[in-house]
């Protein structure tokens, strides 16, 4: 982010690299039950990012001095494989994926029902197989819909976008060019039905008006990506209804 490039990020019609306008979406698609072994999983593609998340639990909190009385954690791991970059990163958790596990975890912990659960825990497990910008966003609105799909009371899905500045423009949702030589990043993360912010994080440099843009886009960028989550869990539970004979 903010590094410095004669790359050309919009061509002659205004419009970005892969095509799109500042306002719009890359194309997102997600699966549920992709994982047997799983109490609940998801699948995302967005633009060229490809994770996978898996849910377990709620089970019995260990070890037992994580153990709360009055509610359960969520515990969300996020990790990007190997092979997921150009590059070949180093495997293994480093400081920027236990920095993302925990604003995944504090995002889900507001959303799930946890006081139901006392002295148990919830792992979330986020796999990044392919990234292409915006993956802790990705993961979290994928994670929510693993989480409804293992049947763990929420109060909303939990559902995220990014926004950012390019070339001195606001645009929507950032690819992989855009955040590596725009000026700003903006993740956020939110609970549709309230409007409750649960993420919130900022790489760059924003003017007042400029994030105020931001937010509007990601606010009704969100609306948009929130069907796409409904979608596939009503998908999931239509094909159970049909193997249940109903």
């Amino acid at each position: 982010m903010g590094t410095a490039s004669d790359k050309k990020l919009f061509d002659d019609n205004g419009l970005r690299l892969d095509g799109r306008s500042p306002g719009d979406l890359r194309p997102i698609r997600i699966e549920t039950d992709v994982l047997n072994r799983a109490d609940g999983s998801a699948f995302i593609e967005w633009g060229g990012n490809k994770i996978q998340v898996a849910v377990y639990g709620p089970r019995e909190a260990y070890p037992r001095h994580m153990q709360d009385i009055n509610q359960a954690f969520v515990r969300a791991r996020y990790n990007m494989a190997a092979f997921s970059v150009d590059e070949r990163k180093r495997p293994g958790p480093d400081r920027r994926s236990m920095e993302i596990s925990k604003v995944i975890s504090e995002a889900l912990q507001a959303a799930v029902m946890v006081e139901l659960f006392p002295r148990a825990q919830i792992d979330v497990f986020i796999e990044v197989l392919q990234a292409d910008a915006g993956t802790r966003i990705a993961g979290l609105t994928a994670a929510a819909v693993a989480l409804a799909a293992a049947g763990v009371p929420m109060r909303d899905l939990v559902v995220g976008c990014t926004a950012g500045k390019v070339d001195g423009k606001v645009v929507l949702d950032l690819s992989k060019e855009e955040d590596n030589f725009g000026q700003a990043d903006l993740p956020v993360a939110i609970m549709p039905k309230s409007g409750k912010v649960v993420l919130m994080q900022m790489d760059g440099d924003l003017s007042i008006d400029e994030f105020n843009e931001a937010t509007s886009m990601i606010f009704k960028a969100t609306e948009r990506i929130n069907q796409i989550q409904r979608d596939a869990l009503k998908k999931n539970y239509s094909s159970n209804a049909q193997d249940w004979g109903e």
